[in-house]
């Protein structure tokens, strides 16, 4: 029996948003109605750390309200028949809610907090609400386990490995305009099928990309039954 193929699903806003959850991708620099430079900034903590933990209490209180969709539970299902990693840019755990094992979160997880001095430190949030009097082992206020603009994304390596080895690659629910994650496609071999679904007009990164014009709940679908089907 020849081995699986493995495949590398790369998931962005597109996908969240198709199941109610709003986020920053129209370019109007708002987010709920909050200026970025105001709640997704290390310079928004420093500055006011109450208006921070509110402004993510509130979404971390709607990601547990919003259930996934049929693009995410689609991916799930890619894992019957071949070797699934997702890399996503979301912060919410609708992929492993709809079933998907192996899921990188490369710009963290709003369900966690992390220490405000130790990225290293992650405690999981039991509640909507990040406790306020919570400390780490080193005595620092949790803070988001989000990565905010300015910041490093430390998992940016571990995703690049992760698009070199794939057979295919699938990149959905983002336009790539968000770096460096935008620039893991360029990570994939030169033998790696690429499929892009997005309904707009994309600027394609490399040639041969095939792109469905279609949003992910149903261009992921059509996808995964296609290809669960070309090998049954």
């Amino acid at each position: 029996m020849r081995p699986r193929e493995r495949i590398i699903v790369f998931t962005g806003a597109g996908v969240s948003a198709e199941s109610g959850l709003r986020t920053f991708r129209d370019g109007d620099g708002l987010w709920e109605e909050h200026r970025l430079e105001d709640v997704a900034t290390p310079e928004a903590w420093s500055r006011d750390p109450e208006l921070v933990l509110r402004f993510y209490d509130e979404r971390r209180t709607q990601v547990r309200k919003a259930v996934p969709n049929a693009a995410h539970l689609a991916i799930a299902a890619l894992q019957d028949r071949f070797e699934v990693d997702v890399v996503t840019q979301n912060i919410d755990d609708l992929h492993e809610r709809a079933g998907s094992e192996r899921v990188l979160h490369l710009h963290g997880e709003i369900l966690m907090a992390r220490s405000s001095v130790d990225p290293g430190l992650r405690y999981p949030i039991m509640e909507d609400r990040i406790p306020r009097d919570a400390r780490c082992a080193k005595g620092s206020p949790w803070r988001p386990d989000v990565v905010w603009f300015g910041e490093p994304v430390p998992l940016i390596p571990v995703a690049a490995d992760l698009v070199a080895r794939a057979d295919r690659l699938v990149i959905v629910g983002t336009s790539l305009q968000v770096w460096p994650a935008a620039g893991l496609v360029h990570e994939a071999g030169p033998a790696a099928m690429v499929v892009l679904i997005d309904p707009g007009e994309v600027s394609l990164p490399r040639p041969g990309i095939r792109h469905i014009k279609t949003k992910a709940s149903s261009g992921m679908p059509e996808l995964a039954l296609e290809w669960i089907r070309s090998i049954d």
